[in-house]
């Protein structure tokens, strides 16, 4: 009990500091989100009276103080840009990114953990070797690379899907899910070539333990001692990675929908920074880190459940 409440506080505190950088970003970073909004060659009387309005005049600790208790209350503010609230600016976006990412860690989890195991009981042979040269080259590949690459070849010469294309899912459900295959598999590959050699390792590792010599001894075959007891202590490193590369994904996922031009959040927070729209960017980078913060909580207590060892620490 008092572990989860450390980290608890933990998380609270991160989640605390994380707000304060991104308040304070702005107010260093150039521009005038006023001018954004009325053009260069507004009249100075203008900027004031909107800056007054938008209650960019007040001292910054009260700024900051104004907008971390709306926020917690669920109030994101009102986008600059668009004068419209950004949690309805914003619904559609994370509807649209929170399925590419969903997808795209399906995939990993279906792609590395029978690979893993596969190539884990089959350690020194020919496949494996052979695997473990490619997953080299994925792991070394950036998703936006992969992203580019199924856009050309899938895209422009084998016309499999139209790039620049999207279609909502209100419009035909079947093409919406159809439509992610291809971004999310960008994402996934080298998060499943991480996965696949951390899996591998971990599991090739516990077969050389000694309670595996003692299953043997048992009358256990080498499939029944990974299922029985070596898949439960191996698994637990990868649960852990599984559980951040959620997060990972989500960032991968903003980066390949500019590849794809997919209308997520991704191109959402790019259009808002050029825009200086900084209530619309302050609420996706605050999403983005509760996400991350959260996955690392979550891994831990999963950990916990799994090991508990880690609750006697």
């Amino acid at each position: 009990m008092r572990t989860i409440v450390k980290k608890t506080m933990a998380m609270m505190a991160t989640l605390l500091a994380i707000s304060i950088l991104a308040f304070l970003a702005f107010q260093i970073l150039p521009g005038d989100p006023t001018v954004a909004i009325l053009g260069m060659n507004t009249s100075p009387e203008r900027v004031a009276e909107l800056r007054d309005t938008l209650g960019l005049n007040d001292p910054p600790p009260v700024r900051y103080g104004r907008w971390l208790s709306r926020f917690v209350t669920g109030d994101m503010g009102r986008s600059y840009s668009m004068n419209r609230p950004v949690a309805e600016q914003l619904a559609g976006k994370v509807q649209v990114t929170a399925t590419l990412s969903a997808i795209a860690f399906v995939m990993v989890v279906l792609l590395s953990v029978p690979s893993g195991i596969f190539l884990a009981r089959n350690e020194g042979g020919k496949a494996d070797r052979v695997f473990l040269v490619l997953n080299q080259l994925l792991m070394s590949t950036p998703s936006v690379l992969i992203g580019l690459i199924f856009t050309y070849l899938f895209g422009l010469l084998l016309r499999v899907f139209t790039p620049g294309q999207f279609v909502h899912l209100s419009q035909n459900a079947g093409a919406y899910y159809a439509q992610m295959f291809f971004p999310a598999l960008a994402i996934a590959l080298p998060r499943s070539a991480m996965t696949i050699k951390l899996l591998r390792g971990s599991i090739a590792s516990q077969m050389r333990q000694d309670y595996v010599r003692t299953a043997y001894s048992r009358g256990n075959s080498r499939a029944g001692a990974l299922r029985r007891h070596v898949f439960r202590n191996a698994i637990l490193p990868v649960v852990t990675f599984l559980a951040l590369t959620m997060a990972d994904i989500v960032a991968g996922s903003i980066i390949v929908e500019q590849v794809f031009v997919i209308p997520g959040i991704g191109r959402l927070l790019l259009s808002s920074i050029s825009a200086r729209d900084f209530p619309v960017v302050q609420a996706i980078i605050m999403m983005v880190a509760v996400l991350v913060v959260f996955v690392n909580y979550l891994a831990d207590m999963i950990n916990q459940l799994i090991d508990p060892r880690i609750r006697l620490g």
